[in-house]
């Protein structure tokens, strides 16, 4: 099953394209904007600090922990 293409990385080539979804992005995932492989219980771990830090005002760990998972904005490309 053709996997889709990752919501950021299109929002991201959107806006290097003046605002439009460059034409190339389909339905279906390149390898510019396939899914980033993460541990689903790092991302439920990193959503929760940041959920309780909100509710608690109290550092939970949340950056540590989002900082630990892949970010598409921060590890490609570079301008």
């Amino acid at each position: 099953m053709a996997k889709q293409p990752e919501s950021l990385a299109t929002f991201a080539a959107t806006a290097r394209n003046a605002g439009q979804k460059p034409k190339n992005i389909g339905l279906t995932a390149t390898p510019e904007t396939k899914p980033i492989p993460t541990d689903p219980k790092k991302k439920a771990d990193a959503a929760t600090k940041v959920l309780r830090e909100g509710v608690l005002h109290k550092d939970q760990g949340a950056e540590k922990a989002v900082d630990s998972l892949p970010d598409r904005t921060r590890d490609t490309r570079k301008s």
